[in-house]
Formats: C-alpha cells, sequence, structure tokens
C-alpha cells in the first residue's frame, strides 16, 4: 500500500522562487561586460557584454521564467520532465560559461566579475531543477479539483440547496410527506375538508 504524500505549497514557492532568481541572475548576466579587451594605441578598449560571449545566458533566462508557469500548470510526470529539462539546460550552460571563462578572446584583456552571476544562475537553475525532481510529489495540483469532477463530493447548505432549488423552477417541498396537507399515515390520501 502506497502512502499518498504530503502536499506542500512551500515546496512549489521554493521553486518558483529559484526560478525567478535563477532568471534574474542569468539576465544580469548577459547584459553586463565580462572582459574588455585593450585596443592599439590611441584607440579605446573594446567590451564583451555576457550576451555576446555565451548568447544562450539570455534564452536561458526566458525558458527560467517560462519554467515557472510549467511547473505551476503540470504535475506528475511532465512536471518531473521539466525539471530533468532544467537541470540538463543546467550542466549545458555551465559548461558554456566555463568555456568562455577559461577561454577568453584573444589579446590583452580585463576580466570583471559579471560571469560569477551568470555561474550562479546556472547553479540555482541545476539545482532548481533536481529540487523539482525529487520534491515534485508533494508539490500542489493545482488542476486536481476539475481532472475528475464527479470523484469530489461538494457539501451543500440545505437552504442554500432549497433557493437553488426554486430558481430553477422546482418545488422542494414537493416530495417531502405532509407538505400539501396529506397525512404521512394515510397512505397519501387527503382528508375532506
Amino acid at each position: 500500500m502506497t502512502q499518498t504524500p504530503i502536499r506542500n505549497p512551500r515546496a512549489l514557492l521554493v521553486a518558483c522562487a529559484g526560478l525567478a532568481g535563477s532568471a534574474a541572475l542569468l539576465w544580469g548576466a548577459s547584459a553586463t561586460v565580462w572582459f574588455r579587451i585593450a585596443g592599439p594605441p590611441g584607440r579605446s578598449a573594446t567590451e564583451s557584454t555576457g550576451a555576446q560571449v555565451a548568447p544562450s545566458l539570455t534564452g536561458v533566462a526566458l525558458l527560467a521564467l517560462a519554467a515557472i508557469a510549467a511547473v505551476v500548470a503540470t504535475g506528475g510526470l511532465l512536471r518531473r520532465a521539466v525539471g530533468a529539462l532544467l537541470a540538463l539546460v543546467g550542466i549545458v550552460v555551465g559548461v558554456v560559461v566555463v568555456q568562455s571563462v577559461v577561454v577568453p578572446p584573444a589579446g590583452q584583456i580585463t576580466r570583471t566579475a559579471a560571469p560569477l552571476l551568470a555561474v550562479a544562475g546556472v547553479v540555482v537553475l541545476l539545482v532548481v531543477g533536481v529540487f523539482i525532481l525529487l520534491r515534485e510529489p508533494t508539490f500542489p495540483r493545482f488542476g486536481a479539483r476539475y481532472a475528475a469532477p464527479g470523484a469530489r463530493r461538494v457539501e451543500t447548505d440545505p437552504d442554500r440547496a432549497a433557493w437553488q432549488a426554486l430558481d430553477a423552477g422546482v418545488d422542494p417541498t414537493a416530495d417531502v410527506p405532509g407538505s400539501r396537507g396529506d397525512d404521512p399515515g394515510d397512505g397519501g390520501r387527503t382528508r375532506p375538508g
């Protein structure tokens, strides 16, 4: 007998916050200067931004934002597939970022700390992807209440049900014995009057 995992909305909130943080870090890394390459005498240095060095950063930042909606809207195997995709993208982009930092452009360069934003964003993306894979059964399923309408019993207020029946044109007292002046003990015959 398998136990149903306890749903924890905080776990889903942590995953969404991690994805938003990863997107912000990756977007910031793509917009900032990574390298300044010294030019010939009399010319200014050229700058290389993260988007120029690793063009995939902007796309991965947008992917992290889209993954928030995917994680909230899906469940089960599909949500785990999103987590696996995020972890895989985190690994691939991490390799690209490390290669870009280790093998900088040719020439006299000055490095900035901006690649650290990309590394942090990739690490957060990887951790969130693994977190989704491992903790998915504890995430709430927002669409579950609509999946099987007959399976969920809704408690209704008897007074409200009577008013709704009247609105629908049904007399809620029609089936109640004694409501039309008949005696429930006489088999439904009405008394002479």
